[in-house]
């Protein structure tokens, strides 16, 4: 799988651009500030229907237009398909596939899966559990898009529940609540958080000895990496354990039962996929506050070649996702960026962002592009 052409129109700081790619590298190279990012941001978008740099997509539309439009075009097996979305803040998205318009976005994902490395992924290591279970499932929806849906019908019970949580509360504080409506919408959180929490625990059984590997190679045996699960529902739930959605359902309505009175006072759901972790670990001890910074670097490569690395186990060749190293080399030292760069060379396609070309290792020579003041031009 690669991708063969990018068009963009008004897509952050683009009017209008037009690029070909091949197999291979790809690094686009140029000074920070003139849109480099903004070209591999792009085809992430196309993989994922979300950005790696901002939770929205109003920064995505250059400034006084009233909508973007990416068009993208994908080689797979002895296919080629062409992706187009058409981005308007407020509103829903607009996809068509081979010039064919879809009822709903998420039918085109799946078209183009991909891996991407930016800097803010040392969030992933250092940050928030909101940041690791999106990484979670984000991954998820690369291997099987249905979970999609599953995570959208998630979000939205948990956002309704909480909703009435709070109405609720306020109520009862009254004396005059009735949270009889609260059952049904434990049923819903507890259907769609079953199928969610089993997604995630089967892949996170995957995806350690991906990341154990990945980080044994990037850091030339410099300590053991472990990637384990924090549910909310108790600590034997966890990836070692049977992944029974039915099981996981009646354990989250038992948890929600359990913390009614205090979910009331507060106004919030204080049990099920929303409040659990993704936890990391460097030589047994957590990776959060003891791991230097060359560490976290390295298990957050870790965890994005690994994620490479299951999604190419999904179906060959022909699933293998393109792999995007947004402004990677120049945070790493030599021996670091040496490793990362053998370690990638094979990939069908690499796309590389460089603020100048010796940033590039020589393992990754491939076809340049040189972007400077919105201008793209390729330059071998």
């Amino acid at each position: 799988m690669h991708v063969t052409h990018l068009s963009l129109t008004d897509f952050r700081s683009y009017e209008v651009v037009d690029l070909t790619f091949d197999p291979g590298v790809t690094a686009l190279v140029g000074p920070n500030g003139q849109g480099k990012t903004n070209l591999v941001e792009a085809v992430g978008y196309v993989a994922t229907h979300g950005s790696h740099r901002v939770a929205t997509d109003a920064p995505l539309v250059r400034s006084g237009a009233q909508r973007a439009v990416v068009r993208c075009a994908v080689a797979r097996a002895e296919r080629s398909t062409l992706v187009e979305l058409e981005i308007v803040p407020g509103s829903s998205n607009r996809v068509r596939v081979n010039r064919s318009p879809l009822s709903r976005p998420r039918e085109a994902l799946g078209v183009l899966r991909t891996v991407l490395f930016a800097p803010e992924d040392l969030a992933l290591v250092k940050g928030d559990p909101d940041g690791r279970r999106r990484f979670l499932d984000d991954l998820l929806v690369a291997r099987a898009p249905r979970f999609a849906g599953v995570r959208g019908d998630y979000e939205r019970v948990l956002r309704q529940r909480n909703a009435l949580l709070k109405s609720a509360g306020s109520t009862i504080k009254a004396g005059r609540g009735d949270v009889r409506t609260l059952d049904v919408w434990d049923t819903h959180l507890a259907t769609a958080g079953a199928e969610l929490l089993a997604g995630r625990l089967r892949l996170i059984r995957e995806l350690a000895p991906a990341v154990a590997a990945a980080y044994e190679a990037i850091s030339d045996g410099q300590g053991d990496a472990g990637v384990g699960y924090r549910s909310t529902l108790g600590d034997d739930v966890t990836a070692d354990a049977p992944a029974d959605r039915e099981l996981l359902q009646a354990r989250l309505l038992e948890a929600m039962a359990r913390s009614r009175a205090a979910e009331l006072e507060r106004g919030v759901s204080l049990v099920g996929p929303h409040r659990d972790d993704l936890v990391l670990t460097l030589g047994g001890l957590p990776a959060r506050g003891y791991a230097s910074h060359g560490e976290s670097w390295s298990l957050a490569l870790g965890l994005r070649l690994a994620s490479y690395d299951v999604l190419r186990g999904d179906g060959g060749e022909e699933a293998e996702p393109v792999l995007i190293l947004d402004d990677v080399f120049a945070e790493l030292d030599v021996r670091r960026r040496t490793r990362l760069a053998k370690l990638v060379a094979g990939a069908e396609q690499v796309l590389v962002t460089a603020a100048v070309a010796q940033d590039v290792p020589e393992e990754l020579d491939g076809a340049r592009v040189d972007v400077m003041a919105g201008q793209v031009r390729r330059v071998r």
